[in-house]
């Protein structure tokens, strides 16, 4: 990508739906829209394709946990959980985000007792050391402030026992653009939020220059369609004692 698509520098902004006293029903539309995104441009299984990667070291009947960090609609952990299935695999997922209308829209969709949604401030959670396999966090470091970024990969590197996922938006002024163009029928909040979220994501040197200040090492990055990345790390297990 040239130098003049790369420059566009970062801009924090509120998005709509981040408001306490965001209007349900547009949310509730915001919601679902991200859902079929993330369903059609197969996003969720990009995600999907790198939990399938670490999967290789699961052991047949292995009870595996996941938490998802800003779960949103629920969507991801319900696709998740899907494909669990179809490869025979027992998993316990946890989506956790701050505001109720959002929990409620999850909760209304939920799947079965292997998913459960708790309401918690992302930046603050309930979690100790260690108390899941897995955590992944997608599309939500863009909302946040560089230190609170720098709190969320950190929070995913101490819960985790055997590694995390972290995707989200790659900013730029072609993917300011494309997200433009891609919204433009879409509802007012859909909309100033879309664009708003390119503008405040971060590039990939910005990315791992937190992943460094948060002191998170072995951490990989990979470019995806859509101008998306995932942050992925893997954790070597000591079988013996159950801890990385």
């Amino acid at each position: 990508m040239s130098p003049a698509l790369e420059c566009m520098h970062r801009q924090r902004e509120p998005e709509w739906m981040d408001e306490d006293n965001a209007d349900p029903e547009e949310l509730r539309q915001s919601l679902v829209f991200i859902e079929r995104v993330n369903r059609y441009l197969r996003y969720t299984r990009t995600l999907i394709r790198h939990l399938a990667r670490l999967s290789v070291a699961w052991k047949p009947g292995e009870d595996i946990s996941i938490l998802d960090i800003a779960t949103g609609s629920g969507d991801v952990p319900r696709e998740i959980l899907a494909w669990g299935k179809k490869r025979g695999v027992d998993l316990r997922i946890t989506g956790v985000d701050r505001q109720a209308e959002t929990l409620q829209l999850a909760r209304e969709t939920k799947t079965g007792p292997q998913i459960r949604f708790v309401r918690a401030d992302a930046l603050a959670l309930p979690f100790t050391p260690g108390s899941f396999d897995y955590v992944i966090c997608s599309m939500f470091l863009h909302h946040l402030s560089e230190n609170e970024a720098i709190a969320v990969i950190e929070s995913a590197d101490r819960i985790s026992r055997r590694g995390f996922l972290i995707a989200d938006l790659e900013r730029s002024r072609r993917a300011y653009a494309w997200i433009s163009l891609f919204t433009l029928l879409s509802n007012p909040m859909v909309k100033h939020d879309a664009r708003v979220s390119v503008k405040q994501a971060f590039t990939r040197d910005e990315i791992l220059e937190l992943c460094r200040r948060a002191k998170v090492k072995d951490v990989r990055y990979h470019r995806h369609f859509g101008h998306r990345f995932v942050l992925a790390k893997e954790k070597i297990v000591d079988e013996m004692s159950g801890t990385a």
